[in-house]
């Protein structure tokens, strides 16, 4: 495996796939700056190797099988861009996956392309932050893929050889994935209460609860499954989070009988599972809907005219008995005055005409405050929005920037209040703020009077999102003693740092909820699943473990073919929660009727080689399940 990348993500990836997948992995990274670019010397590669024996030691600290320690040694490389020749000395054209996570999508591009002609068969995940442009470069290489593969299996087929790789098509396949949005959707969860945690790919919404202990004779709901069982520690402020060796950390994908055992201990059940409806369309660029041109006042006084003019023609046709049409005709021109007067006609009609008179007279400045009032909605359309003085029950969101934008969205999706804080006007989600109408207070968050204006005193939540771990906390400090009980979330670059100062406020404040969560921790696994050569769909946080949802299909691996769904079930590894009937085109035997995902299998359907199943695993249960071969301990 190798790794390309210039920020914190490639080194979690890299211990990711060394210290859980057991894969030799080459590391490439930019040159350090305090000491000259010489590869795989000095302190670069101290500091790799310091890096990478930390994660193989807490990796090994649980592992019960002590012949399964042993872990492949490490390359370290240091090169400023990824050209063909610092591939090429990687070993991309031997290697079975490559991952480029370099923060800049244009560099990426470039190096997946390179890479791809160096090595037709070599498996891609790519870091885009652009999902459009990730849909069409995705298509672009497997295309390529495809074209090789049939042109290397021709060759072969021609000189006795094998014929190629048959259905291996997936094990070539290029899987853009983007870190905002693996981890938007834990972030935005982990914000709200009474919200579930989220997973949402390809159309697939998958949503988990966090539930508390059930008191004293009262029977725990256990929704569809329960996916984990929280520490023993969790719901103590003082606390610290268990090993789960010691049975008192948090349990992945238990079993009845741990479920049943488990008395005053919370759970992450599954609870919904089906897609609720298409998110929010995007509002166009100038296009608003109608009551959003006047205010209620101006709405309210044109519907009172508009009352009266009609009572006008109504009194009209009592009074001289007219036709209804040619009555309200009458009262039109009295009302913008241009209707003879009514001298001889009868004294009733006179004082219709003086009324509809006056009646005009206060349309007029009706009718020019609507044309003010829609003018300056046009104008103010493109600005930035002012937080409603009376807002409350929003989410304060810290920092516009590649997570903050994901996070943004997400909230608007669940119809959730924003008040956005950004101290850049050139933010890369200044733009998406306007569109989606979201008030946006510009300034710097540690200056005083900026949460303020942002009504951090009436919020629910605070999204700590910017990228310097110090201006979090340091709003998150400031946050809390302004509201002690404030839920908090907030972003760390480094995943001890995280785990350090999550403790130090849940002690300090018991009485709120405080999250800290490291970008790279939790979408580390998905780019580590990816490059193993399946899909993952998404990663769910469980206090400081991370849940991993995967599509995978059932042919190949015999843990799961020819298995009921209970019988594929491995506590603590993985549990199958749907199949995907569209993916086999038919409905036959026992398979229930219909197409898409089904979630209520009953335990006793066969899995078949055809099938399609997502499944809920832990990182080393879908090691073991993805694994290529069966290392031969030594």
């Amino acid at each position: 495996m190798v790794v390309c990348g210039d920020d914190g993500l490639a080194h979690r990836l890299a211990t990711e796939l060394r210290g859980v997948y057991r894969e030799q992995v080459v590391l490439v990274v930019p040159p350090s700056r305090r000491t000259p670019p010489q590869p795989m010397a000095g302190r670069a590669r101290a500091a790799s190797a310091a890096l990478f024996g930390r994660m193989v030691t807490a990796v090994n600290r649980g592992t019960a099988d002590s012949d399964d320690t042993l872990v492949p040694d490490e390359r370290v490389m240091e090169a400023a861009e990824p050209t063909e020749a610092v591939l090429a000395d990687a070993g991309v054209d031997r290697a079975a996956a490559l991952a480029l996570v370099y923060d800049d999508d244009e560099t990426n591009i470039r190096a997946a392309l390179t890479a791809r002609r160096l090595n037709p068969r070599l498996r891609l995940v790519l870091r885009l932050y652009n999902r459009r442009l990730g849909q069409h470069i995705e298509e672009l290489l497997d295309q390529a893929a495809e074209l090789a593969a049939g042109t290397t299996a021709g060759h072969r087929d021609g000189h006795g050889g094998h014929g190629g790789h048959g259905g291996h098509g997936a094990d070539i396949a290029t899987t853009v994935l983007s870190d905002a949005d693996t981890t938007a959707p834990a972030l935005v969860a982990t914000a709200l209460v009474g919200t579930s945690k989220v997973v949402d790919a390809e159309g697939l919404l998958l949503r988990a609860v966090e539930r508390r202990p059930p008191r004293p004779g009262e029977v725990a709901d256990p929704g569809l499954c329960t996916l984990a069982l929280l520490s023993a520690t969790s719901n103590d402020p003082a606390g610290a989070e268990g090993s789960e060796d010691s049975g008192d950390g948090p349990r992945l994908l238990p079993d009845a009988e741990a479920v049943a055992a488990a008395t005053g201990r919370g759970a992450v059940v599954l609870e919904q599972v089906s897609y609720s409806g298409p998110p929010l369309p995007a509002r166009r660029a100038g296009v608003m809907p109608f009551a959003s041109l006047f205010s209620a006042r101006l709405r309210w006084s044109l519907a009172g005219l508009v009352a009266a003019v009609v009572a006008l023609a109504v009194a009209l046709i009592v009074v001289t008995d007219d036709h209804p049409l040619h009555a309200i005709y009458i009262t039109l021109l009295d009302l913008f005055a241009i209707n003879d007067p009514a001298v001889d006609a009868p004294l009733g009609q006179q004082v219709l005409q003086l009324l509809s008179g006056l009646v005009g007279l206060l349309l007029l400045p009706v009718l020019l405050a609507a044309v003010l009032e829609a003018l300056g909605t046009f104008r103010t359309a493109s600005a930035l929005r002012k937080p409603p003085r009376g807002l409350s029950g929003h989410v304060v969101l810290l920092g516009l920037g590649k997570i903050g934008t994901r996070v943004l969205t997400r909230l608007r999706e669940l119809h959730i209040p924003v008040v956005c804080v950004e101290a850049d006007p050139e933010a890369r989600g200044m733009a998406v703020a306007r569109r989606l109408r979201v008030p946006v207070v510009v300034g710097d968050v540690t200056q005083e009077g900026v949460l303020e204006s942002a009504k951090i005193h009436r919020a629910d939540a605070l999204l700590a999102l910017t990228s310097v771990d110090t201006t979090n906390l340091e709003a998150v400090l400031y946050a809390r003693s302004v509201r002690p009980d404030l839920r908090a979330v907030l972003r760390l670059y480094d995943d001890d740092f995280a785990k350090a100062v999550y403790r130090t406020l849940r002690t300090a404040h018991p009485a709120a909820l405080t999250r800290s969560r490291s970008v790279s921790h939790l979408a580390a696994p998905a780019f580590a699943g990816a490059m193993m050569g399946r899909q993952i769909l998404g990663a769910i946080p469980v206090e400081r473990r991370v849940l991993l949802f995967a599509a995978v299909v059932v042919d190949g691996h015999p843990q799961l073919e020819g298995r009921t769904v209970a019988e594929a079930f491995r506590p603590g590894a993985w549990r199958v929660l749907a199949l995907d009937t569209a993916a086999r085109g038919d409905t036959a035997g026992a398979e229930p009727p219909g197409s898409g995902l089904v979630w209520d299998l009953p335990d006793t359907y066969v899995l078949r080689a055809g099938d399609r199943v997502v499944l809920a695993a832990t990182r080393r249960g879908l090691a073991e399940l993805l694994g290529r071969r069966t290392r031969s301990p030594r």
